[in-house]
């Protein structure tokens, strides 16, 4: 039995892996994940340097009154959640936020909004975010995640500085209207499209715990292989109070690790990230994980607190990892 997971490793490191070989791979028995998180980072380490790990951060740059009605998110206004609600936030506030970025040890920052799309407005205040940024030499890459915006609008961000735009597709098409009926999962492809017809670099990535099946996993994670993604951040549901989801059970955290190592054979040399649920979900396993990725979110998320820094520094210490920080200042 062992033999079919360096096969499998084999098949994939040739980019010949197949749905079923990584459906294989999700269903395994658990007493094989050591050997099938080995072998999904020594992929990795064909790839990237084995000794560098990214820190990204985020902020939530507008929040809450969403338009669309996606069942896991906090920030819909079909759903009466305990967040605050507030447009977007100053220049002032944004640069503070790439600041806080730094202090983490971040080598990337996200600029988040909430909407189906930022408006003309929204966009061009970001721009001007990003230009103060590169003006104080901050040393950090900017992302911006701004829903369907237009390659117009994609444009503008990249001629201003930004680096990569989050877009992501969350789950399969086939499982999509299951989770939103405001948008199409056709359309949010469109957008990660258009931001590589743009030449800016695209993350996009997954929710799980969505009531998915493993054939869904596998569906998205060959949808990005064959759009050749560069970054792919992997979360984890949070169930969140009055959201449609609030009483889905969480996945285990052997099972969030045969994910992890699914994405990574079937995406080779993208960037694994580890985000959203990562701290409830994999619990003592977050070593196990992070060989297989390549970076993590730090300092918390959209509307739900982080683990404790301290505990992310101290877990790269100990597996003797350096963190990968910006060698130009908002390239």
């Amino acid at each position: 039995m062992e033999q079919i997971f360096f096969d499998i490793y084999q098949k994939a490191k040739n980019d010949e892996i197949t749905k079923e070989e990584a459906l294989f791979i999700l269903k395994a028995e658990d007493k094989y994940i050591p050997l099938i998180v080995y072998l999904a980072s020594k992929l990795k380490d064909e790839f990237f340097d084995s000794k560098k790990f990214e820190f990204c951060s985020i902020i939530n740059a507008k929040s809450g009154a969403c338009s669309e009605d996606c069942k896991f998110c906090a920030q819909s206004k079909f759903y009466k959640t305990p967040i605050n609600i507030y447009k977007l936030v100053d220049k002032e506030e944004l640069v503070e936020g790439a600041l806080r970025g730094v202090e983490y040890g971040a080598n990337r920052y996200c600029m988040v909004l909430s909407a189906k799309a930022a408006s003309d407005e929204e966009v061009d205040r970001l721009c001007d975010a990003v230009k103060e940024i590169k003006a104080q030499n901050i040393p950090i890459n900017v992302c911006v995640s701004a829903g369907t915006i237009s390659l117009d609008s994609l444009l503008k961000l990249k001629e201003a500085g930004v680096t990569r735009i989050n877009h992501n597709l969350e789950t399969s098409e086939n499982y999509f209207p299951n989770i939103v009926s405001t948008h199409t999962w056709k359309e949010r492809l469109e957008t990660i499209k258009n931001v590589q017809k743009a030449g800016l670099s695209t993350c996009s990535g997954a929710i799980f715990g969505l009531g998915e099946t493993d054939k869904d996993r596998v569906d998205l994670a060959f949808v990005y292989k064959e759009l050749g993604v560069d970054s792919i951040p992997l979360n984890f549901l949070m169930p969140i109070p009055n959201t449609p989801l609030e009483h889905n059970k969480p996945i285990r955290a052997l099972d969030a690790l045969k994910i992890i190592a699914m994405f990574r054979f079937t995406n080779k040399s993208a960037e694994l990230r580890l985000c959203g649920g990562r701290e409830q979900t994999l619990g003592d396993f977050h070593g196990m994980a992070a060989f297989m990725a390549n970076a993590l979110m730090a300092g918390g998320y959209l509307t739900r607190a982080g683990r404790d820094i301290k505990k992310d520094y101290k877990m790269l210490e100990d597996m003797s990892l350096e963190r990968l920080q910006s060698e130009e200042v908002c390239k």
